[in-house]
């Protein structure tokens, strides 16, 4: 367990806190860049402070602040322009750096605009994600992780914002126990509670077993009831870019088990690789108790989709629902038949903040102790005056940066199930 000061060590992300600190080393996926097709200016959160995020007509991005330097109106409702957004209670223009052009109501000869400056930070697009940096200079690259530029590629965006800080979301990737019991077990009882666990006859495996013959749809196979496939053991190991997690289950040997041999990869600060070998999900702190959730998702077009060029502006977003529970206390069942549903329910429930102090860890836990450690150090290697883990800044080892995940050597088990790699 964590005292409550190692506890706020890790948690807190505002301006002037250790974790807050480390993490604007880091550029942040903010939003969508096809968002802005249908506004313009979008609001953001981040590591604690309140921004507006805009396109110009030109094209331009801009992060400033999210209030006027004038009377403090919303710049969300501000008016883009070719050099910059106006605000739309006096006409206030700032530009992507936050400085006032502009201040129609003002004398032609003042210099008035010339003092005022609002606060502002560099954006830049990358993969259909707008990412944004906080930190000091000197400013690093936007790292390019293969994913974000794999070419002839299909992607898709989802989003979430969930009611509860990053590191309880970050931790339950480091824990691949859950799966077996979150992902299977309560998922058995979920199917229970809306009354379709049921032996579908042709659903099933040849043994019996809960299967999901090809072509037979995620969720078909879901409510045929799942499996329960126990670990025989999990290891954790820290590489350059942050920790891979080696789970072997009942039935596998370790020759042949590429989630055993080569690991499943969590890339320092908050990123998670993706099911399949295909893209990240991302945690963003937004503050202490809200993350931004991104599942970002790059895959191989089908043969129906070859030459299909899929533009930034272009890349379609979704909204993931959460789980919660009705008007009466009651859990919402639909919501908790998936992985994503079933995981929200895990991170949510733990409060806004979970109080590590009365947290009781087992063997089990030892990749949660390992992220928190790596953690630890990294924000010590900041405060050193170093650069942490995963900030880049050579061009040249920056061109499509890879790392080793299981995938490589094909897909999952015989089912083509994937709940493991979550």
């Amino acid at each position: 367990m964590l005292t409550d000061e190692q506890n706020n060590r890790l948690t807190q992300v505002g301006p002037g806190t250790p974790m807050g600190e480390l993490m604007r080393r880091y550029w942040q996926p903010i939003t969508a860049y096809s968002e802005l097709k249908k506004n313009p200016t979008r609001a953001v959160r981040l590591l604690g402070e309140s921004l507006v995020l805009y396109k110009d007509r030109q094209g331009r991005l801009g992060l400033i602040d999210e209030a006027c330097a004038h009377r403090r109106v919303n710049l969300l409702y501000g008016i883009p322009e070719n050099e910059g957004l106006r605000c739309p209670y006096h006409g206030w223009l700032y530009d992507h750096t936050g400085q006032c052009l502009e201040m129609p109501a003002e004398p032609a000869d003042s210099t008035f605009k010339c003092r005022v400056k609002l606060k502002a930070y560099p954006v830049q697009e990358l993969g259909g994600l707008v990412f944004a940096y906080l930190g000091p200079e000197p400013v690093p690259l936007v790292p390019r992780w293969y994913p974000f530029v794999l070419e002839n590629s299909i992607r898709d965006i989802g989003w979430a914002v969930v009611p509860c800080n990053w590191l309880q979301i970050m931790e339950n990737s480091l824990d691949p126990v859950h799966g077996e019991y979150l992902h299977r077990y309560f998922t058995n009882y979920v199917l229970e509670q809306m009354g379709l666990l049921e032996d579908k006859g042709s659903l099933r495996g040849p043994d019996g077993e809960p299967g999901r013959p090809k072509g037979q749809t995620p969720v078909d196979y879901w409510r045929t009831g799942a499996k329960v496939v126990h670990h025989v053991k999990v290891d954790f190991k820290v590489f350059e870019h942050g920790i891979t997690k080696h789970r072997l289950l009942q039935g596998e040997s370790e020759e042949t088990s590429a989630s055993w041999r080569i690991g499943h990869p969590i890339l320092f600060p908050n990123y998670e690789h993706g099911a399949g070998g295909g893209g990240f999900q991302i945690r963003v702190p937004m503050d202490d108790t809200h993350t931004y959730y991104i599942w970002y998702t790059c895959r191989t077009p089908l043969p129906d989709e070859e030459g299909v060029q899929q533009m930034s502006e272009d890349i379609p977003t979704y909204k993931v629902p959460l789980s919660g529970v009705d008007e009466f206390g009651v859990p919402v069942w639909q919501r908790l038949e998936n992985n994503s549903g079933q995981d929200n329910m895990a991170w949510s429930s733990q409060g806004p903040r979970t109080q590590r102090h009365l947290e009781q860890l087992g063997e089990s836990d030892v990749g949660v102790i390992l992220f928190r450690r790596l953690l630890s150090e990294q924000i010590e290697t900041m405060e050193d005056g170093k650069d942490p883990m995963n900030v880049f800044r050579d061009p040249a080892i920056n061109q499509c940066v890879t790392f080793p995940y299981e995938g490589r050597e094909g897909a999952g088990d015989e089912t083509g199930d994937v709940v493991y790699a979550c």
